[in-house]
Formats: C-alpha cells, sequence, structure tokens
C-alpha cells in the first residue's frame, strides 16, 4: 500500500506560478509510476503529468506542456508539480497518484492522495 500526501495548493493570478509537492510513503521511487491529475466539479479527472522513474520519462497532457514540470527528489520521497503561466481553466483539486504499472496517458492509477485545490483567479 503506497500513500500519498498533496500540499502546495492555494489561490494564484493568471500567469503566475505555484508549486505542488506531493510526498509519497515508499521508496525507493524506481518501483512507481507518479502521476498528476486534476479535476473540476462535474467532470472526469483529467491526467496532467506524470513521471515513471525506471525508464527516466515523463509525460505531459498537451494542455500543461510547456508550463508545468514534473520532478522528484528521492531522497525527500517528494514529487513536484511546478505550474507557471498558470491560466483560469488550471483551477482544479490536483490528486497525487501512483502505481508500478501505467497506461500511458491515462487515469488508471491504483495509490491516490486526498487532493489539494488550485484556483487560478483572471
Amino acid at each position: 500500500q503506497v500513500q500519498l500526501a498533496e500540499s502546495g495548493g492555494g489561490l494564484v493570478q493568471a500567469g503566475g506560478s505555484l508549486r505542488l509537492d506531493c510526498v509519497v510513503s515508499k521508496s525507493p521511487f524506481s518501483h512507481y509510476i507518479i502521476g498528476w491529475l486534476r479535476q473540476v466539479p462535474g467532470k472526469e479527472r483529467e491526467f496532467v503529468a506524470a513521471i515513471d522513474w525506471s525508464e527516466n520519462d515523463t509525460f505531459y497532457a498537451d494542455s500543461v506542456k510547456d508550463r508545468f514540470t514534473i520532478s522528484g527528489d528521492d531522497a525527500k520521497n517528494t514529487v513536484y508539480l511546478q505550474m507557471n503561466n498558470v491560466k483560469p481553466e488550471d483551477t482544479a483539486v490536483y490528486y497525487c497518484a501512483a502505481d508500478t504499472v501505467w497506461r500511458t496517458l491515462s487515469n488508471d492509477f491504483r495509490f491516490w492522495g486526498q487532493g489539494t485545490q488550485v484556483t487560478v483567479s483572471s
């Protein structure tokens, strides 16, 4: 069982930056694919970004490519989502998720955090 805890959400103006942190209870990271997903009320959960440590690869949704960066620090058991040039449409609850296998760009992760709210004002 993997436990994940997100932090760093809040209110930010359009064009600004925010960093989300996800502390992962299990290590080493190389056993897991760690993802960030988001959800707006009334809509399906949407894939944002993921990092596959074993393949040293990252994945991004087209809507966030070139604005968001996923990275991690194995020594701190933490994965980050750096959000730059945010837009009002980035407003959502952001979830950190993990699994040992993953279908690329999907929402299919077994382990989930509780989520953190990000609100972007125009």
